[in-house]
């Protein structure tokens, strides 16, 4: 117990070993007291010892203040000194820079009067400085009257200055311009040292001054005013600048980019008094003439980049110009920067040259802008030109006939296709160095027009007429029966035709969209979503069409027997006629290829449409469909190399469509030949089989199978209703087995149905 508080130490607590009575375990405080002090006498000489240990410590503690308060007594005469130097420092620097500044002051006034603007020039500077040292000394007078006078000395230096500039450069009245001199340069100087409007000032009285012939010699009532003599604007200017160089490029600083500021402003006077004029006499503009200025004003602001930066610019008038594109296609041109004609469709990612970098023109624009609002007259004269074009393609088929048959070559591109996407790139170049904007998008539509003339005019105008043809850029007549006959319909000569058409059309295609591309790419991003030409090339897609299928009558097949006739046909057509077609784009054969797989995305949806047509259908009809649909989707696995000695697996894509798309067709008459009854089993089916959640495509169904609308009412309600349970029919999207319970006659049906398959197999 210590102080009236007992510490307890845990008995697991472990001390090193001590001989000290105080770590004993056993220690008693009161023994080892009186061990310590066995009599009163004792006690009296410890507490005697420990006083006179108080008074030594107490001794120290006063020594040690005497000490402390003696070194203050020495160091305050130091720091007395310290300030007062300090102080005296300050006072003398103070005291120079206020002898300066009324010294520099009135020296300032005296050479101002003087127009000593030399001096003047390095003085000012030197005084403005000094005067930033007494900023927070304003208020003693004398500090605020010598700051008073320094800037009345810079007002009227300024307005000293523009008065010489005016007298030696009057902006009006005849009096003709003075010469440069040491004086105004030196002024010059001056101005970069006093408030940026003086200098703002003396560069525009003078670019006005000399500018100011210009409005006189090109203004509107005049004849060289008109666009038929632009040249004569950009040769005026040109000689300006040399005599400005020649007389006054040394009076100016070079930081002030004087010559530049001069064409800059010619530029801006030029553009307003261009569109002025062209808006008064809009009716006599003409495309030649117009696109003869636009010319001349691009070569001049293309001058104008080579000699300046642009570093004087501030308006936001002006662009940076398109980039030059590689030559994979007629919209590009090539490394030399000259266009080219080739046409090429497409170009692995190594052949493809790097896109060549153009030097920026900060000037671009600047004056030709102006055209912009009249650029409708271009856009109509291609509307006319391409016209004609279209026109001179027709009569040049007409007059050479179609192509030569021609195997080892192939199903050559119709050589009008290539020129007519070269003259598509020269004006969008054209134009898209006009603008970016609207004219753009007015472009893409007449763009649009002729691509649709085209393939109305001179692809599907030439393909080989047939009875039941109607027209129209599509393959139906490489697969449709003659009348009366199945023999093919057309000779080598036009089923090469045809190829050369197809061929042309893929090439239409591929171009086309390439074309939306760059026309996306020059634009101006807000107009972006107005350049579409998807229905331009669905133009030059193929279709085909099924009539024969929906013309049948599904409800009165009595039995099911081997193939229909309209598979036959298809059949015997695709053979016939496929090897050709694989032939003549023997030197292309990726659109051989792509053949296939448009014929397949076209074929089969078609053909899925026309199943949808089929209705009524009985049990035995859907039989027989199903039966026609396995044969045609064998038929198709096969289109490849049908016909061909050397066998070549089909491509995996092309395999994936034909697979995909006809075992929907199979699931589709699947469910059309199941019972209706249970409707619940009947509609689990249908989700199991097809997956599909429309409510369209199981109405189809219920059409197909001929049931009343009373009975498709309760039925469509109970599919909605079964909508939630996930479907499952992805692991038996192959299957021919229904798994729901049927009668024993309808797996017999089942049964005899797949013998029927195997055995036409």
């Amino acid at each position: 117990q210590l102080d009236g508080f007992l510490i307890c130490f845990p008995p697991s607590l472990q001390v090193f070993p001590s001989q000290d009575p105080l770590d004993r375990a056993d220690f008693n405080a009161v023994e080892y007291i009186n061990t310590l002090f066995p009599t009163e006498q004792a006690l009296e000489e410890a507490q005697k010892a420990i006083q006179q240990l108080f008074g030594k410590i107490k001794d120290i503690k006063d020594k040690a203040e005497k000490s402390e308060q003696m070194v203050k007594e020495i160091t305050r005469d130091i720091k007395q000194l310290d300030h007062a130097k300090r102080h005296l420092t300050t006072s003398i620097t103070t005291l120079n820079h206020l002898h300066m500044l009324a010294g520099g002051v009135d020296s300032l006034e005296a050479m101002t009067r003087r127009r000593q603007y030399g001096e003047v020039a390095n003085l000012l500077q030197g005084v403005v400085n000094v005067l930033e040292h007494f900023n927070k000394y304003m208020g003693i007078p004398q500090i605020r009257q010598l700051s008073e006078r320094v800037k009345a000395a810079q007002n009227e230096l300024g307005q000293q200055i523009l008065a010489d500039f005016e007298e030696a450069f009057p902006s009006q009245g005849t009096k003709r311009p003075g010469g440069p001199s040491n004086v105004l340069r030196d002024a010059c100087l001056v101005a970069n040292v006093l408030d940026p409007r003086i200098k703002q000032e003396i560069i525009k009285k003078f670019i006005k001054q000399h500018l100011s012939e210009y409005l006189v010699l090109f203004q509107e009532n005049q004849d060289v005013a008109w666009l038929d003599k632009i040249d004569r604007r950009y040769a005026w200017i040109k000689r300006q600048l040399v005599d400005y160089e020649e007389k006054y490029g040394r009076m100016f600083p070079q930081e002030w980019c004087m010559t530049e500021r001069i064409a800059v402003e010619f530029c801006h006077v030029t553009r307003t008094e261009l569109a002025k004029i062209m808006r008064t006499r809009a009716k006599e503009i003409e495309v030649k003439l117009l696109l003869f200025a636009i010319q001349r004003t691009t070569n001049f602001e293309g001058l104008l980049a080579k000699r300046f930066s642009g570093c004087t610019l501030a308006d936001g008038t002006v662009k940076k110009p398109e980039v030059a594109l590689p030559s994979t296609n007629p919209f590009l041109e090539d490394e030399a920067g000259t266009e080219t004609d080739e046409i090429v469709i497409e170009k692995s990612d190594t052949d493809k040259p790097k896109k060549p970098k153009v030097p920026d023109n900060p000037f671009h624009g600047i004056v030709s802008k102006c055209f912009e609002p009249h650029l409708y007259v271009y856009i109509e004269s291609q509307d006319k030109n391409l016209g004609e074009l279209i026109d001179r393609f027709v009569a040049d088929f007409k007059a050479q006939g179609p192509p030569k048959p021609n195997v080892d070559e192939g199903g050559a591109v119709l050589p009008s296709c290539a020129d007519l996407f070269v003259y598509y790139k020269k004006c969008m170049v054209q134009c898209s160095q006009l603008s970016t904007g609207e004219p753009m998008i007015a472009l893409t539509t007449i763009f649009q027009k002729y691509l649709r003339e085209y393939a109305w005019k001179i692809l599907s105008g030439n393909l080989p007429k047939t009875t039941s043809s109607s027209g129209g850029l599509t393959i139906t007549s490489l697969l449709k029966e003659k009348e009366g006959s199945e023999v093919a319909k057309f000779t080598l000569e036009e089923l090469c035709l045809i190829c050369s058409i197809l061929s042309t059309a893929e090439y239409c295609l591929a171009t086309t969209q390439q074309l939306e591309e760059k026309l996306k790419e020059k634009v101006d991003a807000s107009l972006v979503e107005r350049i579409n030409l998807t229905g331009e090339m669905d133009t030059f897609s193929m279709y085909i069409f099924l009539q024969e299928v929906c013309a049948m009558q599904w409800q009165n097949v009595e039995h099911v027997g081997d193939q229909s006739p309209y598979v036959t046909s298809v059949i015997l057509h695709i053979k016939q006629n496929v090897p050709i077609i694989r032939d003549n784009l023997a030197s292309t054969r990726k659109y051989f290829t792509q053949f296939c797989i448009k014929f397949a995305n076209s074929f089969i949806p078609k053909f899925i449409n026309h199943l949808f047509k089929c209705k009524p259908i009985s049990m035995v009809g859907a039989e027989q469909l199903l039966l026609d649909t396995h044969s045609l989707k064998m038929v198709l696995l096969d289109l490849p190399s049908i016909g061909s000695q050397v066998v070549r697996k089909a491509p995996a894509s092309y395999t994936k469509i034909v697979v995909k798309g006809m075992t929907r067709a199979e699931m589709i008459l699947k469910v059309v030949m199941a019972p209706h009854e249970p409707p619940v089993v009947f509609v689990d089916n249908y989700i199991k089989l097809l997956a599909d959640c429309s409510t369209d495509t199981f109405q189809k169904i219920l059409d197909m199978k001929g049931l009343k609308r009373s009975e498709q009412s309760s039925m469509l309600d109970l599919f909605r209703q079964r909508l939630p349970a996930p479907p499952s029919g992805a692991e038996n999207a192959g299957s021919l087995s229904l798994s729901a319970p049927t009668p024993e006659q309808e797996s017999s049906r089942i049964r005899k149905l797949e013998k029927l398959i195997k055995k036409r197999l």
